[in-house]
């Protein structure tokens, strides 16, 4: 469901508009992120680092409406309910990587359930598009395991993609704390800096989280 955003009351509206029709200008920004719990809570719970991590980040897209932005037909902006993550898997023997997409859940035992469902049913397909029907409000995630970045900077999204895409590359470990660099790449027409700095706070709410998430029976 979208819910359209009232312009003659919205502060951002010439910022939007400026963004789509005058200059049309998306921007990268890579962070540094702790995700100490994160992989600790992984190891020990026998569970994928890379779902955990997309639960994470999907939990913080979700809490911020600057991350679930779409252009409409009409051209106005407007706001998803909720956005799925579509990421990415690696094929080894190949050297290549499809698009999967799972459905977000803010229950975690729900999404990661869900999130290795579609892996193990989807996982082996070839091609761009490893799973059919992606939904219309999706965001995109994605790692590059083998490789500590300091910048990562795709190219610049168009007027009508709103969305944000995000990647992140290898953990490493230093004083005891684990860090991987994330990059955010979305919009100007949808976020600035001060909207980025928001989501990265909210995204260490969320990584620290798992400091006192239950383990699985087993």
């Amino acid at each position: 469901m979208i819910t359209p955003i009232d312009l003659d009351k919205w502060p951002r509206n010439y910022h939007y508009k400026y963004y789509t029709e005058a200059l049309q200008v998306g921007y990268s920004v890579t962070i540094k992120v702790d995700v100490t719990e994160v992989l600790a809570y992984s190891r020990a719970a026998g569970r994928s680092f890379y779902g955990c991590m997309i639960y994470a980040i999907s939990a913080a897209v979700n809490r911020l409406d600057c991350m679930k932005m779409v252009k409409m037909e009409d051209g106005n902006p407007g706001i998803w309910d909720r956005v799925h993550p579509v990421f990415t898997v690696f094929h080894k023997e190949s050297e290549t990587f499809s698009d999967l997409w799972t459905s977000w859940d803010p229950d975690f035992e729900t999404f990661y359930t869900e999130y290795e469902r579609v892996v193990d049913r989807y996982g082996n397909c070839r091609g761009i598009k490893g799973r059919e029907h992606q939904p219309a409000n999706f965001f995109c995630v994605s790692c590059s395991p083998w490789l500590d970045f300091i910048a990562y900077a795709p190219s610049s999204p168009g007027p009508a993609q709103l969305f944000p895409i995000i990647a992140y590359g290898k953990y490493t470990e230093a004083d005891g704390r684990v860090t991987v660099p994330l990059s955010v790449t979305i919009s100007h027409a949808a976020a600035d800096g001060y909207h980025i700095s928001k989501f990265a706070a909210v995204l260490r709410e969320e990584t620290e989280s798992f400091g006192s998430r239950t383990y699985p029976e087993k």
